[in-house]
């Protein structure tokens, strides 16, 4: 899914422009994860922590956080070192934006922060593909294979399908193929283009079915995920499903 959100910031031009003065920014809840007692780092640097469990998270920071932008208030959000498992002192300046790509693992699976969004993106992505991804990404960051291999079978996959793949059905979008898939991410596009340009009425109209529900339908062919939340003009859009 971050794969996704830096196509959609690429295509609308975003990723050239100021982040001072960007329309469009990403947020991952990766910068999220809650600080570790010793005892938790120890096992982290050994593969033994499970980073893809809903407990991982810092969501009472990552609430206020996104409230914050939302009320149109410039942020400092933690930053998150994946090679010793820490939050570091710096943080990162956040500066209000009209939409916001809020992607990570689990982002529907808190309701408080899943009811922040007004539209909401799962990206579909092949199991194969999602393990050769987090290996090359792991073996980056210096870790060995055979740690990754075990890590994944013990944590990554069973709490992606407790807890992630059930987040599924509460996305309005569903796309398939990821990155690959640029019929459906063109369509994003226009989509965060027509917010852009005031278009806001219309598609939070659309974004609801006679009866006031989330309309869902998935994109052209078909597990990972996403989602968009605006407050007046400003708008958020949130994809959920990278394993640490």
């Amino acid at each position: 899914q971050s794969t996704v959100c830096e196509k959609i910031m690429e295509l609308l031009g975003q990723n050239e422009v100021d982040r001072r003065q960007r329309k469009v920014l990403i947020l991952s809840q990766d910068s999220f994860y809650k600080v570790l007692t010793a005892e938790q780092q120890a096992k982290a640097l050994k593969g033994q922590y499970n980073f893809d469990h809903p407990d991982a998270f810092d969501n009472d920071l990552m609430h206020t956080t996104l409230k914050n932008i939302v009320e149109g208030k410039t942020v400092e959000v933690p930053t998150y070192d994946f090679v010793t498992h820490s939050r570091l002192a710096e943080t990162t300046v956040v500066y209000p934006a009209d939409v916001v790509l809020f992607e990570g693992i689990l982002v529907f699976y808190n309701q408080d922060i899943r009811d922040m969004f007004h539209l909401r993106l799962f990206v579909d992505t092949d199991s194969d593909v999602r393990l050769s991804r987090r290996v090359l990404r792991d073996m980056k960051r210096g870790r060995d294979l055979e740690q990754i291999l075990t890590q994944y079978t013990t944590f990554v996959k069973p709490a992606f399908e407790e807890f992630c793949l059930p987040t599924k059905k509460y996305a309005d979008v569903i796309i398939p193929r990821g990155v690959d898939n640029m019929v459906a991410i063109n369509l994003i596009v226009q989509h965060i283009q027509d917010i852009l340009n005031g278009d806001i009425c219309k598609w939070q109209r659309g974004a609801m079915n006679g009866h006031g529900r989330t309309y869902k339908r998935p994109f052209p062919e078909q597990t990972e995920s996403s989602s968009v939340l605006a407050a007046g003009k400003r708008s958020h859009l949130e994809s959920s499903s990278r394993p640490h």
